[in-house]
């Protein structure tokens, strides 16, 4: 079985043909930093970062490209609210998201563009779009004409008649048409803003995407993610200025993740409807919020619901023992073991052990779960049943000595395929009870280093030394453990 991957717009999954032999580029739409992040933008962060790690794994060179929206009202309105300017509640949001994926294990992207240090890349295409026709100036803005466009609607599967219904044009506009949208967006009095041909302003939410998408990625890419609430009217507005100005397919798969919702709403800053990753990861192990936040397959819904997380810290731990008996830690290199060896699933070989078999074919269906959309959720699946296998040898005093003798290969290989899914960075012993209180200096802590606080930050490494905890730091983060 080859890779198929969804595509939003073909309502399909389809072969996966990069456009570039052997590389695939991606971008995933990244959030708005008027606040802090939230859960639900951990699990579009989560779940582009699974895609890229299966297409690694697969071989690919990847370029992954996540971007922030560093500029618009509601960021303008906070730093006015607290007196300081909008770039510094910009960047304590993207400090904080970059901090808690780091502690997800999300791999770093390739590039972290902003909407604010792209403004000639976008001001060049929203010329390109007026030269073609698809764009006009009016009053200071720049609006994209929907009905120029004879495509618009077909990514979200509307019909552009049946979208004016209720659409008006709002007070100070000058468009042509309610369904019109802002490309450049002409300043108010005391408002941040940029030169332009129109006249100072800023750039349209819609247009940054497909600037810096282009810039990194090229005319044509391979795939777009971001959470399904952006399908319109954003990814909408993206394929069609971006395919207007090129006259070329913009990204080849439309890859758009399932919300997070809590008690039956999606979670979402403007309503004041969800959980801070901060509040979250404070109770929650890491390893454990992202296994929970890929149980179910990226393009489904999910909902946060604190038995369902409880459950699942109880599920994680039981890989976690598996790997213990079979006599693997989770620290060690990630390229020992059965799969780590190459692109693809290990095989069984001729003659080998019944449990060596069953690792093999069980790793088989992990690999067709991986190659069938990002099936996250099914490839986890396999994953417990590898480790119920292996428990089944190692807890009984009967198994012929060829089993046992199989079990740290096939712990290596329960290690390694959770390790393309982004699981097991921590550490494979049984978790210690660690004091509320030692765990908040922990956090504190790491707070410190991220700031590059590091007087302060050995100060507080010396007071939970002084409680009798020894502090051990990993990708992951940092875990404190008893002093022996």
């Amino acid at each position: 079985m080859s890779l198929r991957a969804y595509d939003m717009g073909r309502r399909a999954k389809v072969p996966f043909e990069p456009v570039r032999p052997g590389h695939a580029g991606m971008y995933v739409c990244g959030m708005t930093v008027q606040d802090k992040p939230h859960v639900g933008h951990m699990r579009y962060a989560v779940s582009g970062d699974a895609m890229r790690r299966v297409l690694e794994w697969k071989g690919y060179q990847v370029t992954y490209v996540t971007n922030f929206t560093d500029i618009d009202d509601r960021i303008i309105a906070r730093g006015s609210e607290e007196g300081i300017p909008f770039q510094q509640v910009s960047q304590r949001n993207i400090d904080a998201f970059l901090r808690y994926s780091k502690l997800l294990n999300i791999k770093p992207a390739t590039h972290y563009p902003r909407a604010t240090e792209h403004v000639p890349e976008i001001l060049e295409l929203i010329q390109l779009l007026i030269q073609k026709g698809y764009a006009y100036a009016s009053g200071g803005d720049v609006y994209f004409e929907v009905r120029k466009y004879p495509r618009y609607g077909e990514l979200s599967g509307q019909n552009v008649d049946e979208m004016r219904t209720g659409v008006r044009i709002e007070v100070g506009e000058s468009k042509r048409d309610p369904l019109d949208f802002t490309l450049w967006k002409g300043a108010k009095p005391g408002e941040p803003s940029w030169p332009s041909p129109w006249g100072p302003g800023r750039p349209g939410w819609h247009i940054e995407c497909s600037a810096m998408a282009m810039k990194y990625l090229g005319e044509t890419f391979d795939f777009h993610g971001g959470g399904q609430d952006l399908l319109f009217p954003h990814h909408e507005n993206e394929k069609a200025q971006s395919e207007a100005a090129t006259g070329k397919t913009f990204a080849r798969h439309w890859v758009e993740n399932g919300l997070v919702n809590l008690e039956g709403e999606k979670m979402s800053k403007s309503t004041k409807h969800f959980f801070s990753i901060e509040d979250v990861a404070a109770r929650v192990e890491p390893e454990v919020i992202r296994f929970y936040l890929q149980s179910t397959h990226y393009r489904s819904p999910i909902e946060w619901n604190e038995t369902r997380l409880k459950e699942a810290g109880v599920a994680y731990a039981r890989l976690r023992e598996a790997l213990a008996k079979a006599g693997v830690g989770e620290t060690e290199p990630a390229g020992a073991g059965a799969a780590g060896s190459g692109p693809g699933a290990p095989k069984a070989n001729r003659g080998a052990s019944s449990l060596a078999s069953e690792i093999a074919e069980l790793a088989s269906q992990f690999d067709e779960a991986v190659e069938d959309d990002f099936n996250t959720a099914k490839a986890q699946g396999h994953l417990f049943e590898m480790a119920k296998a292996i428990n089944r040898i190692a807890d009984s005093a009967d198994a012929p000595a060829a089993e046992r003798a199989a079990l740290p290969a096939a712990g290596q290989t329960l290690r390694q395929l959770g390790l393309v899914v982004g699981l097991f960075w921590g550490d494979a012993s049984p978790e210690e009870e660690v004091p509320e209180e030692v765990q908040a200096l922990v956090r504190a802590r790491d707070e410190s280093r991220m700031q590059k606080k590091w007087k302060r930050a050995d100060e507080l490494r010396d007071e939970i030394l002084a409680l009798g905890y020894v502090l051990e730091d990993s990708k992951g983060g940092t875990r404190a453990r008893r002093k022996a």
